[in-house]
């Protein structure tokens, strides 16, 4: 018996049309789901379809923001008709409004709430709540799925600059939670991954100057990180395919699972 076999299973991977959650969508594929990759970008969408199509797996691009429910909930029917019943959600979607950064130039009260919202809507509104809300009761009434939230190290942890970010995550971790004790009953596994440092499209600036070396900021990171590297978004396939098998996580739900090369467990 295959563990982590999810022949059968359709995934809606909402934010597969970026680095993180593209990589994701790739490994749900080619462990045998049929994957809606949900997004924006078309463009990127599409490939990351052929991408997956040319692997040998099934996939389709759905274009939706997540913080619009009634695209969502329309493609959350276009999505059975095309792909079958969602029984997995991903929610990969997120990023830092770089407005809401503390900084020597901006101080925490100097803050816009523009910024505020603009980093809780990203990250936990349309990141998860929304998402949770249109998909989520589906799942309930057949009695059976996973949902896998995407949380960050800098919702256990105070990091430099990020705050609102930060808090946003921090939220994302309470409500899998409240989601986990909620749908329990009713048969829905509801767990979050926290990545560690990953380069991606939103934090590679920060991490890499133009000549390719790293920043100082990244330096800091990685000597705070055991492994000394950062993560390449493949290494997020295998705790993923944990959370979204019954076979191997069938008594897992509200947990929170680190891929973090070790970031949150040193201290000094």
């Amino acid at each position: 018996m295959n563990m982590f076999s999810l022949k059968d299973e359709v995934a809606v991977v909402i934010g597969g049309t970026g680095v993180l959650g593209g990589s994701m969508a790739d490994g749900l594929a080619l462990a045998g789901a049929a994957v809606a990759v949900v997004g924006r970008n078309a463009e990127r969408g599409h490939a990351r379809v052929a991408a997956i199509r040319a692997a040998g797996g099934c996939s389709e691009f759905f274009s939706a923001n997540a913080l619009d429910r009634v695209q969502l909930e329309k493609i959350a029917e276009a999505i059975t008709g095309k792909l079958g019943a969602p029984t997995l959600l991903l929610n990969a979607a997120g990023g830092n409004d770089p407005r809401a950064t503390v900084t020597a130039e901006q101080k925490f009260e100097q803050v816009g709430m523009d910024a505020w919202r603009e980093n809780f809507d990203l990250n936990l509104v349309g990141g998860v709540l929304l998402p949770c809300q249109v998909f989520g009761p589906a799942l309930c009434e057949r009695g059976r799925g996973s949902i896998i939230n995407v949380a960050s190290v800098s919702a256990h942890v105070a990091l430099s600059r990020v705050v609102a970010y930060s808090a946003a995550k921090a939220a994302v971790l309470s409500l899998t939670q409240f989601l986990a004790r909620e749908w329990a009953p009713r048969g829905v596994r509801v767990n979050s991954i926290t990545p560690g440092f990953f380069p991606a499209e939103q934090n590679r600036r920060l991490l890499f100057q133009e000549n390719g070396q790293p920043t100082a900021r990244a330096q800091a990171i990685l000597g705070h990180t055991p492994m000394g590297r950062f993560g390449e978004a493949h290494e997020l396939i295998g705790a993923v395919l944990f959370l979204a098998s019954d076979r191997a996580s069938s008594f897992v739900t509200g947990t929170d699972l680190r891929v973090d090369g070790g970031f949150l467990s040193q201290t000094i």
